[in-house]
This record gives structure tokens, sequence and C-alpha cells, in this order.
């Protein structure tokens, strides 16, 4: 009895060893697999091929987020789908017998800032160019082109001779003294110009990048409209480059909306497009030469945003160096090099598990730069993820080096799609910041148009009873991404919150190139042409 029953413990102890045993093993083994999972084979993932599966989550906040260009159309409106918009600024430009209609309205407001509205244009265009096939394959390719051509003939008449760029239709105090729908505005809308003697390299190069990217699009469906388009690009570049000067520091009343920090960066924006566009290598020159050294900031990781281009132009030069490396003549290799090693930067600092990851974050993950429209940033640079994961993965480019550590084009999927699931709702708050998407969002967005009700007869100061009632917009303003959380990741749904409820129309561009390159299985990059 004894014996028998030493013998069972015996047992038990060998067993309750080796359970421990193993456990220590699988310790040891997954702190190993977890230290080196980024470092990853050496052998490239498979190139990708037409876009595959639909991801219906990222497919119907596609289709979501495209309607908010629709909400912020100016003019004679064709086709209106939005029930509770009309016509409207029927006579802006008339002053000076242009025809400044059509464009968008920047954001919960009546204004047409050129700036913000060119950078709109070009981050449609770029989507459009590398996620045409995935937005076609959901039905939404239609609609990014339409948005982007009512842009476009407005940037088009904005230019009516070489040296001549309108950058601004309506008067902001005067805007902003007043809450009414866009169809009822009744205020004088003056017109703001830059040219030789008033210079703004800022918003006429970011205007050119604008036209180039655009007449790509358009080359193949209208070679016409697309070769107006290139003529504007490159008149435009010309004049930013020969006229140097910031349009804010020229015209200082412009600075409390959309303060420019520098040209440079547009200079090199729009000539790398411009380059994509003609494939004429003077542009090539001009990036990679002393325009470059100046304004490149090579090694110097940045955000991008409507004001600071200089992350984008990384990665669209990195291209160059992904594809076409063989067609280049050496004398650009150089610079093209620096371009793309200060794009790895860019990618390194986003990755969190990178050694240069940034600390710009909130508690959950999400990139966090600034309290005034918060998702800029964070959207920004997980479409900037999305794009050079697909550029690695088409080029059969199997690692990313950060340090010590590699990471893999699906890394930086990873990356972009935690930023998308944020806004869309796997957050803290439980809340989607699209306007429309998910069960809880936004329902008193600092909005003109979605605040007001449609048969509501309202003149300029009476409609402020629309902004200070505590009833939700009477109007979904759908697709519109708000401003968003503050670092400790809360979010105060109030119309008078204009930092965190107002939503823009460029924050609706980015979002739409981040959600198209999410919407399938990732595709293989086309040429531009």
């Amino acid at each position: 009895m004894g014996e028998k029953s030493r013998s069972k413990g015996g047992c038990c102890g060998w067993f309750i060893a080796f359970i421990i045993l193993a456990l220590v093993v699988g310790a040891i083994v997954f702190t190993v697999k977890k230290k080196f999972s980024h470092s990853g084979s050496d052998k490239p993932a498979p190139v990708p091929g037409p876009p595959g599966a639909v991801d219906q989550k990222y497919s119907t906040a596609l289709k979501t987020a495209m309607q908010f260009f629709d909400i912020q159309k100016s003019g004679k409106l064709v086709d209106n789908k939005i029930s509770w918009r009309g016509n409207s600024a029927l006579k802006d430009g008339s002053q000076a017998k242009l025809d400044l209609t059509k464009g968008m309205y920047d954001a919960g407001d009546n204004m047409k800032f050129g700036f913000p509205m060119a950078f709109t244009a070009t981050v449609l265009s770029w989507s459009i160019l590398e996620y045409g096939d995935q937005m076609d394959h959901v039905g939404q390719l239609d609609a990014a082109q339409d948005s982007l051509k009512w842009i476009t003939d407005y940037l088009i008449n904005a230019h009516p001779s070489e040296n001549v760029l309108y950058i601004q239709v309506g008067d902001p105090v005067a805007d902003h003294k007043c809450w009414e729908k866009p169809e009822a505005i009744t205020e004088e809308r003056p017109l703001i110009q830059v040219n030789a003697s008033c210079p703004g390299s800022d918003v006429a190069a970011e205007t050119a990048a604008a036209m180039a990217s655009a007449s790509l699009v358009f080359k193949k469906t209208d070679p016409t409209y697309s070769s107006t388009l290139l003529k504007h690009a490159k008149q435009l570049f010309t004049f930013a480059d020969k006229n140097r000067g910031s349009y804010s520091e020229n015209i200082p009343e412009v600075q409390t909306y959309y303060n420019s920090t520098g040209y440079g960066d547009e200079l090199l924006w729009a000539a790398s497009w411009l380059y994509h566009a003609t494939g004429d290598d003077s542009y090539l020159q001009f990036v990679t030469g002393q325009d470059g050294e100046d304004y490149a900031q090579w090694g110097s990781p940045t955000w991008f945003s409507w004001d600071n281009k200089l992350a984008g132009t990384q990665v669209l030069l990195s291209r160059l160096s992904f594809f076409k490396a063989k067609d280049i003549s050496n004398s650009y290799s150089s610079g093209l090099h620096s371009y793309r090693k200060t794009a790895e930067a860019v990618m390194c600092g986003l990755l969190p598990d990178s050694p240069t990851a940034t600390k710009s974050r909130t508690d959950d993950g999400l990139i966090w730069v600034s309290q005034w429209n918060s998702l800029q940033h964070p959207v920004a640079s997980a479409f900037l993820a999305a794009v050079y994961s697909d550029y690695m993965l088409t080029s059969q480019t199997p690692k990313l080096k950060c340090g010590s550590d590699s990471f893999t084009p699906s890394d930086l999927r990873d990356f972009a799609k935690s930023q998308a699931d944020y806004v869309l709702g796997k957050n803290p708050m439980h809340m989607s910041f699209l306007v429309g998407y998910g069960d809880k969002y936004p329902q008193f967005v600092h909005h003109r148009g979605a605040s007001i009700p449609a048969d509501a007869k309202t003149g300029c100061k009476d409609g402020f009873q629309w902004l200070e009632s505590s009833d939700p917009n009477p109007n979904v303003a759908t697709g519109a991404l708000v401003g968003g959380p503050f670092l400790n990741e809360t979010f105060i749904d109030s119309r008078n919150n204009s930092m965190q409820t107002e939503p823009s129309t460029y924050n609706s561009a980015v979002i739409v190139g981040l959600l198209s390159s999410l919407v399938t299985t990732s595709s293989a990059v086309q040429s531009f042409t």
C-alpha cells in the first residue's frame, strides 16, 4: 500500500516537473519569438495581384466618408444627393469677372481657403492614383473623380493668368460672425489673390501639385482636361519658384486660419508631382539639387499635413527608387536615396514597436500631435504607412530596418489598420469619429449646414439659435471626420467645441485615402501613367 502510494506520488512529481519545464521553455520561446518577430524572413512576401476580398468594415466606411465631399460642394449642384443642400455662392468671383462658384467649403463654415483646398485635391488625386482599382472594386471611383474635378474646375478658374492665383473667397471675420447655411449667404464675398508683387510660393506650389497629380488621374479618361491641368501646373510652379515668398507673410490676415510655416516643402512636393506627370528631368534636378539640400530636411522625420508636405514628398519620391531606379540617371540617385532613407525614418517613427517609435501617442495607440483637429495627423500618417507598405510588397522588399530591428510590410499595414480602427470606434470612448458610421458617432457636429433645419429661414445673426441649440443636428453630416479626441482620450460632443467636433474637407481626403488602401487585401502598385 505504502509502496504503491509512493510510486504514484513519484509519477505526479515527474509530471508536475515536466509541466513546469514545458512552461519555462514555452516562455523562453515566446520571449525570443517576440523579440525577433519583426526580423522575419529575408524572403519577401508574394507580390499582390488585383484587388482581392473586400473588407466590409472599410468598404462601408469608405462609402460613408466619400459623402462629405458632396456636403461641402459650393456652386450650382449637379445630381445633388444631399437632401438638405442646395445651390450656393453663385456669384463667387463675379467682381473679378471669374466663375469661382465651384470648389468646396473648408470646414463647418462657408469659406473657401485655397491652401487647404488644393491639398485636399492633391491627396485625393494621390489616393485615386494608388488605389483607384480598389475604389472601383467597391463602386467609389466615379464619386472620387467627380469630387476631385469639382475642386480642380475651381482651381483652373482661380488661375486666370500665369502669375495670378486667387487663393481665398469670403471674409473669414465676417463669415464667422454669422451662423447661416451656405444657401443663405448674403454678406460680401471678397477675393484674395497672390501675384508677382505679392507672392505666395506655398499656396501656388500646392495648387501646382494638385493640378499635376489630377492631370494624371484624368490622363486616360479626359486627355484634353488633363492637358489643361498640366499647363496650369507648370505655370504655377514657375510662378511659385521665380517669385518666392510665403503667402501668410505677405497677406498677414490669413495667418489666423491657415498660416504657412514655409514654402520649401510645397516647392519640392509640386516638383515631385510634376516629374511624375511629365517625366521631365528638370523637376528631378530641382528636388535632388540645391532646393533639396535647402528644404528637404533629409534624415529628420516630420508630420504630413495641410501645412507640411515633406513626409508625403519623401514617400512619393521613394516610389521612384522602388520601381524606376534603373531608368533614372545616377546624378539623381544620391538625392533620391536621401528621400527614401528619410521616408524609412518616418515609417520607423510610426511603428509602435520600433526602437525609434514616436512617443506622440495616446495610451490606446493613436498618433496624437495636436489638440486642434487631432485626427489629421494619425490618419495622414496611416495613409503614408499603407502606401509605403504596398511599395515594399510590390517591389519584393522584405524588410524595413529600424535601428537593430527589422519590420515587414504587414507591420506597416497593421499600424495603418490600428489608426483606422481607432477612428471607426475601437477606442476607449467606443465612438466612431466618422459621422454616419457605426452606432455611436458625434451628434453635435460644428457645421452650419448640418445644424440648421433645411426649411428654416435664417439670416446672419438669428442662425446662432441653432449653434446654441441643445438638440442634436437636424441634418447628419454623413462622412465628416471630426477633429477628434484629446490626449487623455476624451471627447466632448458639443457644437461649440470646434476644436473637437468641427470636420474639414482635407480630413476627408486623408481618411478616403486610408480607407481606400484597406478596403481590399493589398493590391499591386500600378504605374501612374
